[in-house]
């Protein structure tokens, strides 16, 4: 798909409600990134637009069975964007479940500054305006909420700091950040170039044992940011802080981690997740990676049945 593509798609996109109808550009933009599930689900109905939170307009997907029996949220990874999220749907479409996700500012169709943010906080502005959605649209409870990375950051700010609404199911946090990997030299760095630049080219890593994602995110995908903004640096460097200094919660997260994650200090982040939270569920999997909704297909399986049995 072309990028001037993209660019007309996210301009046409209209307030996503119950009789939103999607700009003809939306059809395009599933079939090239494989989620095209109306096709393949005859009772399906899929739509695509956009909800004004601030100063950002966000590009929202929805997916309803004719009798869904729950609702997933979905939260995507920094440097992602829903299109790369379709083993997560096609899980919880098998679940049964209606499915709710969203572009995060700077990434995908949404709008802002390339995989930047102001502070973490704008997330969870995001997150409520997930939630005011799923309400608006009438989404069958419970509302159970899954994030990846950054993701599952904002799932677990919002369960440590808000005030979680009482049609909130499961939290699923596949390889959370609190901290990523090497985090005292990235710091050290920051602090030496954030006077002099406003970003610096991304470095791409083998985040995955699956070898043709790999080679899509870095050839392919006309979504990907090509850079990292020390404005993200820097609001993650205080968001670090924050949450590290939160009160414990009674909420009882479920948690995937990969024993053979690098991007993440997972080691740590898995002690700080086990204090922060009432005795979470934790899945670990020695051989994968950090992207665990894109991980080779035995991973993924592993992963999607702990998942399957947890939310049962």
């Amino acid at each position: 798909m072309l990028k001037f593509e993209l660019q007309a798609l996210q301009r046409m996109l209209p307030e996503l409600d119950r009789q939103s109808v999607d700009p003809v550009l939306a059809s395009v933009w599933r079939r090239f990134y494989q989620i095209d599930y109306g096709y393949t689900h005859s009772d399906l109905d899929c739509r695509l637009g956009m909800a004004q939170v601030g100063d950002y307009r966000i590009a929202m997907q929805i997916c309803r069975p004719v009798a869904p029996v729950a609702t997933l949220l979905v939260l995507h990874g920094y440097y992602d964007h829903m299109g790369l999220y379709g083993n997560v749907f096609q899980w919880a479409l098998e679940q049964g479940f209606a499915v709710l996700s969203c572009d995060l500012p700077g990434h995908g169709l949404s709008t802002g500054p390339r995989a930047s943010i102001n502070s973490f906080q704008e997330y969870q502005v995001v997150l409520q305006a997930m939630l005011a959605k799923a309400l608006q649209l009438g989404l069958p409870k419970p509302w159970h909420i899954l994030g990846q990375s950054t993701g599952a950051a904002i799932a677990l700010d919002y369960l440590l700091t808000q005030q979680p609404i009482s049609e909130l199911g499961q939290t699923i946090l596949l390889a959370p950040l609190v901290r990523p990997r090497a985090w005292q030299q990235s710091k050290f760095l920051y602090q030496l170039i954030k006077p002099f630049r406003s970003s610096i080219p991304r470095r791409y890593s083998d985040n995955t044992s699956d070898q043709k994602f790999i080679e899509f995110v870095r050839q392919q995908d006309p979504l990907q940011a090509r850079i990292l903004p020390t404005a993200w640096v820097g609001a993650l460097a205080q968001w670090i802080h924050y949450i590290e200094q939160r009160q414990p919660s009674r909420h009882s997260p479920i948690i995937v981690q990969g024993e053979a994650d690098m991007t993440v200090d997972w080691q740590y982040n898995l002690e700080v997740l086990t204090d922060k939270f009432y005795q979470p569920k934790i899945l670990r999997l020695p051989q994968a990676r950090h992207h665990l909704v894109n991980e080779r297909p035995s991973v993924r399986d592993s992963m999607f049945m702990f998942l399957s049995k947890e939310l049962t």
